[in-house]
């Protein structure tokens, strides 16, 4: 049929699972009611729980003319504006709402983070007391409940949410999910729903997955996206382990249990294996489902050496606690909640506690309930947080930037078992929890505030905004740099003020669209539009891309040769001279031309250009730069990155047809589970 643009899979996509903005230096309300609340921010998740304190609408005025949304199924206020629910499929598990009230609590989380109202008293159960506010807690909330409890987020729904967003008036949408395995374009809901958004001046800000640290695991990978990354915090939860001898481990967990410091029995989970439902030792200590013998570990504390950080089997054998000895180091970094008293402890201190066990006659300890604790490396990115360089363009450097994903306090559905578990019966107002979803709607916040200063700017010039300004992330605490924290931590106050923007707009990205490859067929499944073209555009580097950040993928064994153009807009001052200065090792060269931008105007723009040149590279990590234009008020910020790619056993890129390029030795380890 000549009305349909293109077919598409229905795939399914999954979650991604107030400190925070204290942390970053930022205060919400720092700007007048009635300029954030123009700001509607559309979230596409799991829903809302509306009679969340956090979603009162005390002191709000009616929403703003242009609004269109509709409420379905639930009651609206002056916050919550509009909300909608979408299930293609017509499947409806029994824990579900058949409206878009939320059932497993991560879409109350993310809304709240980014505009929940100011909450005095709110914590998890006593713990990280105090008043949880979103970023913008005057802004409106519109919800687009995309995803289901077991049935994830499917693309068809997700289409059919960014269709009704743009029509009824959204600012900003916020996306929280994203693909196991992402797609070319044209098969992507998330980038041609954001593609289109994009076009009626909507910038998405998306999260970045949570299968890191492995490389090039980076999901939503559109240049028209904001993708971020997740990092700490300077506070974290520790839930600390006792033992009869007086030694004392400190362990990672959201612990609500009192134990009182009473000790009691410890067990080790390999001692005590179910070996009559058909377990072993490995089943055992693991701590899985079924595997432990309940007359054995009744009222007792079971050491688990789970790589899962599995607790399940200890609490159906009627255990008391969990201690979880976990033999990945590098996720140590992440607080879970636990159905029981329950901690995480670094493999080393598993293995003295295994020692006590086994040489004590009757060991005994306790864990004691949590509590928060300074973390003075703060920030770093989170372990989970997923990873560049990206795989379908390694030009664009993704993620684009961090923000705090790490133990985030917000509101929580009621009826959504905290932990996660199935055994788990508390009910809460507000949860803990960690992931590049909770990241996102951070940045989301940080966009709908530039919004409301600016609300003529471009979803590019925002992004642009918020990258340039980000504040410089510590690369001794980073191993993979830029591809962990893009351009650096997001600075809310910043990015208001940016001084010069890097602009784009539809035409730009369908110029870039044509040199990866696409043709004019391709390209109407992403645009949607039939007069789009490639015709007279020779496919190439993605060089030319107004992007805020510089990227070059040399192929192992070649030398250092790329040339970026770009241009950037002042919207500062009218009368400003802003001058480069270069960062990078010696053995790159960086020529910028010219060296001094001199603006006369506010809107007027700049062109200027960097070649890169160097030796040929073999197996090169990456090489990090930055090319800063100051003005003497203004810092603005790219970073510039060099390394290698191999050209042997890849996939094929599909920008590329015929290009075979590569991410080093574990360049096939590219299936994501979000």
């Amino acid at each position: 049929m000549e009305r349909v643009i293109s077919v598409i899979p229905n795939h399914k996509l999954h979650l991604h699972t107030t400190h925070s903005w204290e942390f970053m230096d930022f205060s919400p309300g720092k700007i007048r009611p009635q300029e954030e609340g123009n700001i509607v921010i559309g979230f596409l998740d799991s829903g809302i729980w509306p009679e969340s304190e956090s979603f009162n609408d005390e002191g709000m005025s009616p929403p703003p003319a242009k609004w269109k949304g509709k409420c379905h199924n639930i009651t609206c206020n002056n916050k919550i504006i509009g909300a909608r629910y979408y299930n293609s499929e017509g499947l409806y598990p029994t824990t579900e709402f058949k409206s878009p009230r939320d059932a497993i609590g991560h879409g109350t989380h993310t809304s709240s983070t980014a505009a929940g109202r100011e909450v005095d008293g709110a914590s998890f159960l006593g713990l990280a007391k105090g008043t949880a506010t979103g970023g913008v807690p005057n802004a409106r909330i519109a919800v687009y409940k995309v995803c289901w409890d077991m049935l994830g987020c499917s693309n068809a729904d997700i289409l059919a949410a960014f269709d009704d967003a743009i029509a009824d008036g959204v600012d900003i949408l916020s996306m929280s999910l994203g693909s196991d395995d992402p797609q070319p374009f044209f098969d992507d809901a998330l980038a041609i729903g954001a593609f289109h958004a994009m076009k009626h001046g909507v910038l998405s800000s998306a999260s970045a997955g949570n299968s890191g640290p492995s490389p090039a695991t980076a999901s939503n990978l559109a240049p028209w996206m904001l993708t971020v990354a997740a990092s700490s915090m300077d506070r974290k939860f520790i839930s600390q382990v006792v033992l009869g001898n007086g030694e004392i481990y400190p362990g990672i967990a959201v612990n609500s249990f009192k134990l009182n410091g009473t000790s009691f029995p410890l067990v080790w989970a390999g001692d005590v294996a179910n070996y009559s439902g058909g377990n072993g030792l490995l089943n055992a200590k693991n701590c899985l489902p079924g595997s432990l013998n309940s007359n054995k570990i009744a009222g007792k504390i079971v050491l688990c050496n789970s790589v899962l950080g599995d607790y399940t089997g200890v609490v159906m054998a009627n255990g008391l606690g969990a201690i979880v000895s976990f033999p990945i180091p590098f996720l140590i970094d992440i607080a879970l909640s636990y159905p029981l008293p329950a901690t995480q402890v670094k493999t080393g201190d598993g293995d003295a506690i295994l020692e006590y066990i086994r040489t004590t006659e009757n060991p005994i300890g306790t864990i004691l309930v949590g509590e928060t604790w300074k973390d003075i490396m703060a920030p770093y990115v989170a372990s989970f947080s997923s990873r560049g360089p990206n795989r379908l363009n390694p030009e664009i450097l993704k993620p684009d930037i961090t923000a705090p994903g790490l133990d985030i306090l917000a509101a929580w559905s009621p009826v959504a078992s905290p932990s996660g578990s199935p055994f788990d019966t508390r009910k809460v107002k507000f949860n803990v929890i960690s992931g590049t979803s909770m990241s996102c709607p951070h940045a989301s916040a940080v966009a709908a505030y530039v919004k409301a200063l600016h609300p003529n700017w471009s979803p590019a010039a925002i992004k642009s905004a918020i990258m340039t300004t980000a504040n410089v992330m510590d690369p001794r605490k980073n191993d993979d740099h830029e591809f962990a924290y893009g351009a650096g931590h997001v600075n809310p106050l910043a990015a208001t003020n940016p001084g010069l923007v890097y602009n784009a707009s539809e035409a730009d990205y369908i110029h870039f669209l044509c040199k990866q490859g696409y043709n004019t067929s391709t390209l109407k499944q992403i645009t949607g539009e039939s007069n789009a073209s490639c015709d007279g555009i020779v496919p190439g580097r993605a060089w030319d891309l107004n992007y805020p950040t510089f990227g070059v993928a040399v192929e192992d064994g070649q030398s250092v040769n790329a040339t970026f153009t770009r241009t950037v807009t002042n919207v500062a001052s009218a009368n400003s001279t802003y001058r480069v200065t270069v960062q990078m090792p010696s053995s790159v060269n960086v020529e910028v031309h010219p060296k001094e931008l001199s603006f006369s105007t506010v809107g007027e723009k700049k062109t200027f250009t960097v070649k890169v040149s160097g030796p040929k590279m073999v197996e090169q990590p990456i090489q990090s730069g930055t090319i800063v234009w100051k003005d003497g008020v203004h810092v603005v910020r790219s970073p510039l990155i060099v390394y290698t790619i191999t050209p042997n056993s890849m996939t094929t890129s599909p920008f590329r047809p015929t290009e075979r390029i590569g991410f080093g030795a574990n360049s096939n380890n590219w299936n994501m589970h979000f």
